[in-house]
């Protein structure tokens, strides 16, 4: 006897997965055009185990996402640690959290009116902001980071003109007066700091995206200023692993870490008015997130 199955339930089986492969394709499409949000296909991914969204691969849903090519996908995964293989469906809870939060994340660079776009950098004192801009300078050369006036001393290292331009209370007030600088701020009750407007104009007009690398009040003058621009909050691990930093540092006093803690709980609360929140856990990891929200390879 023949184990085939009858033929009539052949072709229901293709007529079924004829229907499935375009139901996926049409997801694809929706996220594609924008007309279905990520968090929406996850949503019902995740609440119905035999819909179209659930069969879909983590692949195929994040090569649907803007600006998500090949190359970025691998890093992807690699960083949400799903494998290719995987389905929507099948993700564990851990995975599922993962991605929910890359897409809560992800904001891809586009060009606006044709002209590269200004990202900001923000976030509480001893996060690492410094760092990771200095990360990204050294291994991102298409990236234009611009630098910062400041009117505190250089910390051991630092260079002027590469680091920060450090200038006299004087100059600095001529940059105010004459409208020299795209935003301004005293940190911490103590030093200014700010941004050379020329620079970043140039920069842009060249084509190029710019990073910039501020505090939050500086954030705030750039979007007044930009409303283009790209707003990326900077957030520690933990608060215990702030603390940690900012002891470990070692360039301050125990009056002026106390203040820094104070003013960095008040930043803290305010990384709800970014566009996407990226947690230094790792310089390197850090990094490559913000290139990827900029869009550069």
């Amino acid at each position: 006897m023949s184990s085939s199955p009858p033929e009539v339930d052949r072709v229901a089986a293709s007529r079924a997965a004829v229907a499935a492969r375009r139901a996926r394709a049409a997801v694809k499409a929706a996220l594609r055009a924008g007309t279905r949000s990520p968090r929406s296909v996850l949503a019902a991914a995740w609440s119905d185990p035999a819909s179209a969204e659930a069969s879909l691969r983590v692949t195929e849903f994040l090569l649907s996402l803007p600006a998500v090519g090949e190359r970025k996908l691998e890093r992807i995964l690699e960083r949400l640690a799903i494998s290719p293989r995987k389905r929507l469906g099948g993700l564990g809870g851990h995975q599922r959290e993962r991605l929910a939060a890359f897409v809560d994340s992800w904001r891809p660079g586009r060009r606006h009116g044709g002209r590269a776009r200004l990202t900001v950098l923000a976030g509480p004192t001893a996060v690492g902001k410094g760092t990771v801009a200095a990360y990204i300078r050294e291994h991102y050369p298409k990236v234009h980071l611009s630098v910062s006036a400041t009117t505190r001393p250089p910390r051991p290292g630092e260079i002027d003109g590469v680091h920060y331009y450090f200038v006299s209370d004087a100059e600095f007030d001529r940059l105010i007066a004459e409208g020299e600088l795209l935003e301004w701020a005293r940190v911490h009750n103590a030093s200014r700091y700010g941004t050379p407007r020329r620079p970043v104009l140039q920069a842009l007009e060249r084509g190029q995206q710019v990073l910039l690398e501020i505090d939050l009040q500086g954030a705030r003058q750039v979007r007044t200023a930009m409303p283009e621009a790209r707003l990326v909050f900077l957030a520690p691990p933990s608060w215990d692993e702030l603390v940690r930093r900012l002891v470990g540092r070692g360039t301050e006093t125990d009056e002026q870490r106390e203040a820094r803690l104070r003013t960095a709980k008040v930043e803290l609360a305010a990384r709800d008015e970014f566009d996407a929140v990226v947690v230094n856990d790792t310089i390197e990891s850090a990094a490559a997130q913000i290139v990827e929200l900029m869009d550069i390879d």
